[in-house]
């Protein structure tokens, strides 16, 4: 059993079609109303059919007062770490600290090299992904007169002025499921972000839980230094014996039971139904508090 002790959190993760950008803004209003903590856009800059996700991420902090934003994730490959490392910092400046930044190593080569970036294998993209992660931390690294060099095998910064620092610690997460990703999470990252629908069986994240920790502490941190979150789907109707398909008292025992023995305290819904943001924000979300609360009280 793995409980990390995080206060626990839930999003909505929402399609950035460009076909009907207002119905987009109309579910970040959904989130918000709602009661939700975070809203996330997937980031796919070669794919038309979707807004560009940095700016929309830009709009809807203008147009939102309390949420956090992400990207579920940025598309790292197509986004230069120094400049992105500037414009989340920008960002979160100007949302008032309301900004988190979600990775990821890069996937869909063939789209990704037709839009000017570069093809990398896997190992290598995890390499490209550390080696980012180094850059982004150096230029918020405002207090450090130092000029920024970065010598990697994929990303140079030579001297770079550092700056400016984001309003608070903006974490970043990244998407992992293999071996070497998940070594890349526990010794360098803030939060670990895979989707269940990936996952073969909740007990990955246990097997992943358990390569985070070890990385963690070769690396001199505590496993808790890591948010456990969670890309969740389902459907909300009568009473089910499938996983988050059924009542929103049964997701709420479910979702619960996973943060207690898996450690997983941020849930993202995956989805556009704005009746599903509206359930799982004023329904699931402080049904599993008060669970998890009672459970972390009795121990």
């Amino acid at each position: 059993m793995s409980d990390y002790g995080h206060d626990l959190r839930f999003g909505s993760f929402i399609t950035p079609t460009n076909a009907a950008p207002e119905q987009v803004l109309e579910l970040v209003r959904v989130s918000e109303d709602a009661g939700l903590d975070l809203v996330t856009f997937q980031d796919h800059p070669y794919q038309p059919a979707f807004l560009d996700t940095w700016t929309l991420l830009t709009y809807a902090a203008a147009r939102t007062e309390r949420v956090h934003l992400s990207a579920n994730v940025m598309n790292l490959p197509l986004r230069p770490p120094a400049v992105l490392a500037r414009a989340a910092a920008s960002l979160d400046l100007l949302s008032g600290g309301r900004f988190e930044l979600g990775l990821g190593a890069g996937a869909f080569w063939d789209a990704i090299e037709a839009m000017g970036g570069r093809r990398l294998t896997p190992a290598q993209a995890v390499d490209a992904l550390g080696e980012a992660i180094e850059v982004i931390r150096g230029v918020w690294d405002a207090g450090n007169k130092e000029r920024l060099r970065v010598d990697g095998t994929y990303y140079q910064v030579n001297g770079a002025k550092r700056g400016p620092a984001p309003a608070h610690d903006v974490g970043i997460w990244l998407g992992a499921y293999k071996p070497r990703m998940l070594r890349l999470v526990g010794a360098k990252a803030d939060g670990w972000l895979p989707s269940l629908s990936y996952l073969q069986s909740l007990d990955q994240l246990a097997e992943g839980n358990a390569a985070i920790d070890e990385a963690a502490r070769a690396a001199g941190r505590e496993p808790s230094a890591v948010r456990r979150m969670l890309n969740v789907g389902g459907r909300f109707g009568p009473p089910s014996d499938r996983l988050l398909s059924g009542t929103p008292e049964q997701w709420a025992e479910q979702l619960a039971a996973v943060s207690l023995r898996y450690g997983v305290s941020t849930y993202i819904v995956m989805g556009d139904d704005p009746a599903t943001l509206r359930t799982f924000g004023q329904e699931v979300a402080p049904a599993v508090r008060e669970l998890v609360a009672a459970e972390r009280a009795g121990r």
